[in-house]
């Protein structure tokens, strides 16, 4: 469960936050959101897919091919991947929004286990003077930089969508010898990208769509990560731990340096 509230200096002064030291809390998200500056890294250690939601597409890094569970994260909770998603980095925080203007406020998840009083040892969400200290101003500045990242990158993928570049991807993951779909997900057409007359392609680089859908092309190769992943938690998971077998059982179960948290 998460319980995200509004950090403040009313509410939250006198109380400290300490950083995750697992991936516990991404264990059973499949599918992370992406922006744009992410791309680079993220092509060449995930599939990258696109989402529709509320009537646009939005990118995601794929962490499995089925709901409510998380391949990368290893049986302790350990991050067994090359690059990990901005969005998960900063946890306990995210950005929300308030309802009148729409200005975007620091969150937290009270039910992180993260949150208690201050003790000198965690990270204060507030000095004497009612200020944010580095620490916390660290993350406030961290989620600013994707949040205005993520408006860059949804206006180049309307424009990807405009030009009617995004087209249904038919996956298939190989499931002890069956070609098992994965539904819901999109892709760039790249014979239609491949096609675009010069009016069209300049909009599209003056809109910075170019290098998002040459990546997310270049990331489709990296759809056998799956099977890697699960070889290495056999590997990785203790003698008594029932081990995943294939993707049968997963399924009866069912950047940018200047954006760094650390």
């Amino acid at each position: 469960m998460t319980k995200y509230v509004p950090v403040t200096a009313t509410h939250h002064r006198g109380k400290a936050w300490r950083r995750s030291g697992t991936y516990a809390h991404a264990a059973g998200i499949a599918a992370v959101p992406l922006v744009g500056v992410e791309f680079g890294r993220a092509a060449i250690a995930m599939p990258i897919g696109f989402l529709k939601h509320l009537n646009r597409y939005v990118p995601m890094a794929m962490m499995s091919p089925v709901a409510g569970r998380n391949l990368f994260i290893g049986p302790a909770f350990q991050w067994l991947g090359s690059y990990v998603p901005a969005a998960l980095r900063v946890y306990p925080f995210r950005l929300g929004h308030t309802n009148e203007t729409e200005q975007a406020i620091l969150c937290v998840d009270e039910d992180s286990g993260l949150i208690g009083d201050a003790d000198g040892i965690a990270e204060e969400f507030f000095d004497a003077d009612g200020n944010p200290p580095p620490a916390t101003k660290a993350a406030m500045e961290f989620l600013a930089r994707i949040e205005a990242n993520r408006i860059a990158t949804d206006l180049a993928v309307a424009a990807l969508d405009d030009a009617g570049l995004i087209q249904p991807w038919s996956l298939k993951i190989m499931n002890d010898g069956q070609e098992t779909p994965i539904d819901d997900l999109f892709k760039v057409d790249e014979a239609a990208l491949n096609s675009c007359d010069n009016e069209i392609f300049l909009k599209l680089r003056k809109s910075g769509a170019l290098p998002l859908a040459y990546m997310q092309l270049l990331s489709m190769g990296q759809v056998n990560v799956f099977e890697q992943l699960i070889r290495l938690q056999q590997q990785l998971a203790p003698p008594k731990q029932r081990q995943i077998s294939s993707l049968d059982e997963i399924f009866e179960m069912a950047s940018n340096d200047t954006l760094k948290f650390n």
